[in-house]
């Protein structure tokens, strides 16, 4: 029988998963938290856990990139603070 093939989707999504709990154990992210933020939001918890992941991604990745790595890293930073003033607002309102 043959191998079912994986669209490149797929394959992100699982090397995401798998990125993002090592991302999690590394940032000494509590179980408490992330519990707390999946199971109120799901795809915020997502969300923020990849842009995290998109951010180790491009702070180990070579610096020279005419200036383009250091533009990313700013708005993967903007978009972290925004997913967790999303969630934060969601939780108080």
């Amino acid at each position: 029988m043959s191998d079912p093939k994986l669209s490149r989707r797929d394959s992100l999504k699982g090397l995401a998963g798998l990125g993002a709990a090592g991302l999690a154990a590394a940032a000494g992210a509590t179980v408490l938290t992330a519990s707390a933020a999946s199971a109120a939001q799901p795809h915020m918890d997502d969300a923020l856990a990849t842009l995290q992941m998109a951010l180790h991604q491009l702070q180990v990745a070579t610096p020279d990139k005419g200036g383009y790595r250091a533009k990313a890293i700013n708005a993967v930073r903007a978009a972290i603070s925004d997913v967790e003033a999303g969630i934060h607002w969601s939780r108080n309102h």
